[in-house]
């Protein structure tokens, strides 16, 4: 009798098959098999089944990349669709120095390797450059000015080739930044390259691709797809090995690097030498996750390395930049008014909410390579749209002694939840059933909460100057006829000694409302209109316009005025280019003794009633 059907792999099923295969024998029809030594033989047989079943099923996961779970085989994999993953990235600062010096040479050489030491959280950091810079003496003073260095350390490995067939060229090291390597063959020096499109037999190429241990191994040409290297060349590479993200943050350093002449002879200054900081270190980064591998690799693959689509620029541009954490593209045709033959990027980075004017211009000059002529890509700061509530949250009193305790637990889990992928991102949404379950399940003695719901944008002002401003909030306003739905912090306006705040007044036959400037009276409900129609809100999209004005400060430190509005619906999204972002820290949680649930007023008639709607004050 043939023993072919499986329907559990388990191992008490696989033994109670064996067993029924057996009895199915007429030798073994009424043969006792818990009571014999043919129990161990069954168990045996049923343990081997089990385990290369397991065996068999993990070898099928790490044949697939969405089911792979080693590194190793999945940058395998990755690398069968020309997908390299993203090496360490070293932290880069950009500073400037002069050499004073009593050689008669014209020039001095500031060699390749380690040139300044930085410290943060009292850890000391090399910085280096991966290669020579040279500079033109005046007046016995050699200036390097705006040099970028690396954090790390410079090291070197030479290769002699034999041409034989096992012989491989990997770097030792793990941590390298794979942007550093410089690769030599005698004095020429040899091109990294990501694809084969434009080389041939004659090109000084070299491939890169990760191998076991996050070390790093170069592919050199076999004379049809780049040039061959014949046996005894020798190849010197050199790189640096970093720390990656713990780089980031130094902006004091102290000189440490190696000066010659154009003949190779020491120089050593005559006087001390001081580094002025044109930008911290920044920039840092870690190797690339398998999370992104695997999501990144089809991508890449599907882009075939140009940027057309959105999906395209968004897996190019985390290659080109690596401390991207999100990216957000929008077509010139999704703009109002369209602006045809444009692309607009905003991208979050892995470190703060900004990135550089200089790492603008690098992104853009990178993305060159990649993109359709004729259209033009424009990198736009980012822009964040704030979640805030405002929640009530009831307790039974007869499960809890320690309220403060229980706060703390709750803003602790809605931290952690801010922080997930389902928030922090373009295109990002606050789930408020989500949120109402969450602060639920945090302790056993909240019996329910009321929440409210509130979106802030931040508006960066131009202090002392007439401007006017745009500010999107992506998402639709919720409209109350007798009530202001927009507040704001304070700010001081030119003609006028208080502090004043936008409010609105909606409109009861139109989307449109109109914004004003007010100050407040003695009476907290009525205010003192200071400047009509100053602008209008426009409830539906969820845009507020503000004609020109002359804001001369403002409450908040750094120019900024919040501004503050109800959404219509509690599922907040960041639309195209905003960026969502959960503000916990200006959340408001209030606790209150559920008087019905700890057994105090059964009839609930003292019950503190909270309201489900915002309302409060007309300022923020």
């Amino acid at each position: 009798m043939p023993f072919t059907k499986f329907t559990n792999l388990d191992f008490d099923q696989i033994k109670t098959s064996i067993k029924d295969y057996l009895r199915a024998n007429s030798d073994f029809t009424d043969f006792d098999f818990e009571g014999s030594n043919f129990s161990v033989l069954i168990d045996t047989l049923a343990y081997n089944t089990y385990i290369t079943a397991f065996n068999s099923n993990m070898v099928v996961n790490e044949s697939f990349l969405d089911s792979a779970t080693l590194r190793e085989n999945i940058v395998s994999l990755a690398r069968n669709i020309g997908y390299v993953p993203r090496s360490k990235t070293a932290a880069k600062t950009t500073v400037s120095f002069t050499v004073n010096t009593s050689t008669s040479a014209s020039q001095l050489i500031l060699k390749a390797g380690l040139v300044c030491v930085g410290a943060v959280d009292n850890t000391q950091y090399t910085f280096s450059t991966p290669g020579d810079i040279t500079a033109n003496i005046v007046n016995d003073q050699a200036s390097f000015t705006n040099i970028e260095l690396y954090q790390g350390t410079y090291l070197t490995k030479e290769f002699i080739v034999n041409n034989s067939q096992d012989q491989r060229f990997i770097l030792n090291n793990p941590n390298i930044d794979t942007s550093t390597i410089r690769v030599k063959i005698g004095t020429r020096e040899y091109k990294q390259v990501n694809n084969i499109i434009t080389v041939n037999k004659d090109s000084e190429i070299y491939l890169l691709q990760e191998v076991a241990d996050e070390k790093y191994e170069l592919l050199f040409g076999d004379g049809i797809i780049g040039k061959k290297l014949e046996t005894g060349t020798k190849i010197t590479v050199t790189y640096i090995v970093t720390e990656g993200a713990t780089g980031n943050g130094p902006s004091l350093f102290s000189y440490a690097g190696t000066t010659t002449d154009s003949n190779g002879t020491l120089i050593s200054p005559t006087a001390s030498v001081s580094v002025t900081t044109t930008q911290s270190a920044s920039g840092g980064g870690d190797i690339e996750p398998i999370s992104s591998i695997k999501y990144f690799a089809p991508r890449i693959y599907s882009s075939q390395y140009r940027a057309v689509t959105t999906r395209d620029y968004e897996a190019i541009v985390q290659q080109v930049y690596p401390s991207t954490e999100s990216v957000s593209v929008v077509g010139g045709e999704e703009l109002e008014p369209p602006q045809f033959g444009k692309v607009i990027i905003s991208i979050k980075p892995k470190n703060g909410y900004s990135i550089s004017d200089f790492a603008k211009n690098q992104i853009l000059n990178d993305l060159k390579q990649y993109t359709v002529s004729g259209v033009k890509q424009e990198i736009i700061d980012l822009k964040l749209l704030f979640v805030e509530i405002d929640s009530d949250v009831f307790y039974d009193s007869s499960k809890v002694s320690d309220i403060a305790s229980t706060r703390t637990k709750i803003i602790s889990s809605l931290t952690q939840h801010a922080s997930s992928i389902d928030m922090n991102k373009f295109g990002g949404r606050f789930k408020y059933s989500k949120i109402l379950q969450l602060i639920d399940n945090v302790d056993s003695s909240i019996t329910s909460n009321i929440t409210r719901v509130k979106m802030r944008r931040n508006m960066n002002c131009i202090t002392n100057t007439f401007a006017q401003y745009e500010i999107c909030f992506g998402n639709r306003f919720h409209k109350t006829l007798d009530k202001s739905n927009i507040k704001s912090t304070g700010f001081k306006i030119a003609g006028e000694s208080e502090t004043v705040y936008f409010l609105d007044t909606p409109s009861t036959n139109s989307e449109i409302g109109v914004l004003s400037i007010v100050k407040p009276t003695l009476d907290p409900d009525t205010y003192e209109v200071v400047k009509k129609s100053i602008g209008t809100v426009d409830y539906l999209r969820g845009e507020i316009i503000i004609n020109t004005i002359n804001i001369i400060s403002t409450d908040l430190p750094d120019n900024v005025v919040e501004i503050q509005a109800i959404p219509e619906s509690n599922d907040v999204i960041g639309l195209k280019d905003l960026y969502l972002v959960f503000d916990v820290s200006k959340s408001t949680i209030n606790m209150v003794k559920d008087t019905i649930a700890s057994g105090e007023q059964i009839s609930g008639v003292n019950f503190p009633v909270k309201s489900s709607y915002s309302n409060g004050t007309i300022t923020r």
